[in-house]
């Protein structure tokens, strides 16, 4: 198999569980999905946004006044669930901080339940960020995704790894702490930012 029909094949299997209905992938701020307020277009197309406001179908298993856990309409495997924010972000990066801290919170809850509910003992938390990561719908959500002992669920779980190199690392590591910053436009970020660790 050629490497990038095997990508395309993984690619498939990991989107072959959303709708093909999405948001725009163009940049633009957050707006509430509930209200008529900016952001119609987006709004009227996006299956996450319509299903905070009720106008497409979902089972809810959890819900606050910040975010809202659904269980995936075509789920990798049972209990596969989506935390998802009820403002619109159409990629992680243009999430602010304390939405994605609401929504991280309530991970350890949701995980442990649905671990029971399924009869599993772990799970993967995902993000696809970017089209080439498989991210389909474009408004940020997180994956639980639960998990048995020897489910074959991901193919690259079977591959082995190769240790990073001590240049190569070093050289990776120095180039992401220079692209490093904490100085964004999210207002609620600010005092968050941490000191580098060098070696």
């Amino acid at each position: 198999m050629e490497p990038n029909s095997t990508a395309l094949r993984r690619l498939s299997l990991i989107s072959s569980h959303f709708p093909l209905t999405h948001c725009s992938s163009s940049p633009h701020l957050g707006f509430n999905c509930s209200s008529s307020s900016n952001g119609e277009n987006k709004k009227n197309t996006c299956v996450f946004c319509l299903i905070v406001r009720g106008k497409a179908p979902s089972i809810k298993v959890y819900e606050d006044e910040v975010c809202l856990c659904i269980l995936d309409a075509n789920p990798l495997c049972f209990g596969h669930s989506l935390v998802i924010p009820k403002s619109h972000f159409p990629s992680l990066q243009e999430t602010p901080p304390s939405v994605v801290a609401a929504m991280s919170s309530k991970v350890p809850l949701i995980s442990s339940a649905v671990m029971k509910a399924t009869g599993c003992d772990s799970f993967n938390l995902l993000v696809n960020n970017g089209a080439a990561a498989g991210q389909v719908i474009y408004h940020t959500h997180i994956h639980i995704i639960p998990r048995k002992a020897s489910d074959c669920l991901w193919t690259s779980e079977s591959l082995s790894r190769c240790p990073l190199k001590s240049d190569e690392a070093q050289k990776l590591a120095d180039g992401i702490r220079e692209n490093l910053s904490f100085s964004n436009n999210f207002e609620d970020s600010k005092g968050q930012g941490s000191s580098l660790i060098v070696n």
